[in-house]
């Protein structure tokens, strides 16, 4: 039974800008790549945020030692729901328990389960754009992981990577699955990933008994340091691509460039270098 991100309760779309990637558009209902640059429409409140860069470089003496001092990092890391943009709420419940986490088993059902010993702390928060008109409610999701070592991070990225492979057809709780996933991974420097360590992409499908679907679903996660953070988004009745790369496009780069400025070197602390997005597109697998 392989460790996994808790942040797995929405998701949506593949992209291929933000921070990585030569990403694939699947039919079927699979997000095509959301993108960031020039063409692609942004909230206001995302316009508003600084440039997501993050270079290269964490100082080990920066990273948390403790749990206090990793919940702490979390909070000042993960995202609200500025971060998404206008329309996006708070979802109910709003935040997960920080001593569990969801942990896919063999039979690819997740389940919670406490944090295992190389974790310090971990949180996810729950948003959603509420249901509309002939709209139907987007959910989102944000997830935040201190590990004791950059090695335990690099781990839990390597696992999540083997359990998409394993488990292309996933059960997140009864009536709500993830069908149809693809995933793909980028080193530092691969696919246009520069603002991680390592950049984990997937997308798919949404399904659920009560909201519906098919909807399109995209989730990513990058490691940078001992820190792993991840964003994902599940569509609804009559959401375009559009509406949902515009909501999660620039997410994730911004909580890593928190990330940088936590616990970033010297030489890594500037954010004034080009945006994490600027080019290049991104996916989820």
């Amino acid at each position: 039974m392989a460790y996994a991100r808790a942040l797995r309760v929405s998701g949506v779309m593949v992209t291929c800008g933000a921070m990585a990637l030569g990403c694939t558009g699947g039919g079927g209902g699979s997000a095509s790549p959301p993108t960031t640059s020039s063409g692609t429409a942004r909230s206001a409140t995302a316009d508003a945020q600084p440039s997501a860069s993050a270079a290269p470089g964490t100082d080990p003496g920066k990273e948390p030692r403790t749990a206090a001092q990793a919940q702490g990092l979390i909070e000042r890391v993960i995202s609200g729901p500025e971060l998404f943009g206008t329309g996006v709420v708070p979802a109910t419940p709003y935040e997960s328990d920080p001593a569990r986490w969801a942990v896919l088993g063999d039979d690819c059902l997740w389940r919670l389960r406490p944090l295992p010993e190389d974790a310090l702390a971990s949180l996810t928060r729950h948003f959603e754009v509420p249901a509309a008109g002939a709209k139907g409610a987007v959910r989102l999701s944000a997830t935040v992981t201190v590990h004791r070592t950059a090695l335990d991070a690099s781990w839990e990225q390597a696992r999540m990577l083997e359990e998409d492979l394993d488990c292309t057809e996933q059960v997140q709780r009864p009536g709500e699955r993830l069908t149809g996933l693809q995933s793909l991974s980028f080193a530092r420097g691969e696919g246009g990933n520069t603002s991680g360590d390592d950049l984990l992409l997937e997308t798919g499908q949404c399904v659920s008994d009560t909201r519906g679907g098919p909807y399109p679903y995209w989730w990513q996660q990058a490691v940078l340091g001992s820190v792993v953070s991840g964003t994902s988004v599940c569509g609804g009745r009559g959401r375009s691509q559009e509406e949902l790369n515009s909501l999660v496009a620039e997410v994730l780069p911004r909580m890593l460039l928190r990330v940088q400025q936590e616990i970033g070197g010297t030489a890594g602390s500037d954010s004034s270098g080009p945006s994490a997005s600027a080019s290049g597109t991104k996916g989820g697998s």
